[in-house]
């Protein structure tokens, strides 16, 4: 189980967050405590009740910035409680917190794949004291496990992803609330995989139905970057408007974006990273004896996704591979040349030229997944960024590898190793 607790100073906008799940029906009230025990009632009388609770409290605080505790508890996927379990759960939480004899009331909500609850509370006393939370996380970490224990949940090796793992799927039109799904998305994405490029992570995300596009412009003479949002259908059409990433949060801008890669490359580099996908390619590429589909079938079934990127003509130039057990995103090419476009141009067209198992990987500072030195140079030279959102332009990187070669040959002349 995992428990996320969050403050704030606007109890209406806490109350009114959850009250508005339970008008759409994907939420309800399930118990209260220290307030009106009558709960079902219209929505403006809910309100009421609720605000009306609190209103001691909060009128009698004396400093706390943050007095309202806004806390959900999220049991694992796999966990089934009922209502009445989900209510004691929520009860003994508070009690080990410190906050059992303060007024509180709980939603269950039913919007994504795994039931949770949510919890309205406030931090600060009859009194208008705050509560002692000294060490809160380490004291909310030991309730959880003590709750998994005595209510038989599932105890989850990794918190951070079974959290999100209920986002980790398909945008569908069909279900409303656009901002929303590619909202949470965008979140579990960040959170879980890593990429490298923008080809990568706009590779990454077409998975999910979701289209990344750069954006470029000025205003009033000032030039600006920016990423705009697409959900699209299964065939990659889109099917709304796109959505600015301001309207979703500042880390999924271009300045975000630019420093999460910019983060990914040098945990590549530091932890030298190898890809583990490798062999699995290559198994594929034999197996598949030079037939498109049969490629992606067997890949699907080891769990990896690949993006091909085309041409008019059908000619394929670029190719990004997305390993969801291990949460990695590699363009081919940086896999080794075995597995760049043109390989698959050849396998898919002249099927004689495939890969050996355990092949090494190239000597060029790829094993880390990190670019050198000179190699960032050329990079910020372009920009991380491609323009095209469905991958990088093949002369451009015609003219990157020029630059290259004579970026190596002027270290050379200077006699510099």
């Amino acid at each position: 189980m995992v428990a996320k607790i969050n403050r704030g100073a606007s109890l209406y906008g806490a109350v009114i967050y959850n009250q508005q799940k339970v008008n759409e029906s994907t939420a309800r009230i399930i118990s209260g405590n220290r307030m009106i025990a009558d709960v079902t009632g219209n929505p403006e009388q809910v309100m009421r009740n609720t605000l009306w609770a609190f209103e001691n409290y909060l009128l009698a605080n004396r400093n706390t910035e943050k007095p309202v505790l806004h806390i959900s508890l999220n049991p694992s996927v796999d966990d089934r409680l009922t209502d009445s379990q989900f209510a004691d759960l929520a009860r003994e939480y508070m009690q080990r917190m410190g906050y059992g004899d303060q007024p509180y009331i709980v939603y269950i909500h039913e919007d994504i794949g795994r039931r949770h609850i949510h919890i309205v509370s406030t931090c600060v006393n009859e009194k208008g004291e705050k509560i002692d939370d000294a060490y809160e996380w380490n004291r909310s970490m030991k309730a959880c496990r003590e709750l998994e224990r005595k209510f038989g949940l599932k105890q989850v090796e990794d918190k951070r992803r079974e959290l999100l793992e209920p986002y980790l799927k398909k945008a569908d039109y069909q279900n409303g609330d656009v901002k929303q799904q590619v909202s949470n998305i965008l979140k579990s994405v960040f959170s879980t995989y890593r990429f490298q490029s923008f080809g990568e992570y706009s590779a990454l995300l077409s998975c999910f139905n979701i289209e990344a596009k750069q954006v470029r412009g000025e205003f009033e003479g000032t030039p600006y970057n920016g990423i705009v949002y697409t959900m699209t259908d299964n065939t990659g059409k889109p099917v709304c408007t796109p959505i600015k990433s301001s309207l979703i949060g500042k880390r999924f801008g271009y300045e975000g974006l630019e420093k999460r890669i910019g983060y990914n490359t040098r945990e590549y580099k530091n932890k030298k990273r190898q890809p583990k996908i490798r062999n699995e390619i290559a198994l594929a590429m034999h197996g598949c004896r030079g037939n498109r589909e049969d490629f992606i079938r067997l890949l699907n079934g080891r769990g990896i996704d690949v993006v091909f990127r085309e041409n008019g003509e059908g000619r394929i130039y670029g190719a990004t591979f997305i390993d969801h057990r291990n949460r990695e995103v590699y363009n081919g090419s940086r896999l080794g040349k075995e597995f760049s476009a043109n390989a698959f141009e050849r396998l898919f067209n002249n099927p004689g030229n495939i890969p050996n198992l355990d092949a090494p990987m190239p000597d060029t500072g790829l094993q880390s997944g990190f670019s050198s030195d000179m190699e960032s140079a050329i990079e910020q030279a372009f920009g991380i960024f491609n323009l095209e959102a469905n991958g990088p332009d093949p002369q451009e990187e015609a003219l990157a590898r020029r630059l290259q070669r004579k970026k190596k040959k002027k270290r050379r002349s200077r006699g510099i190793s």
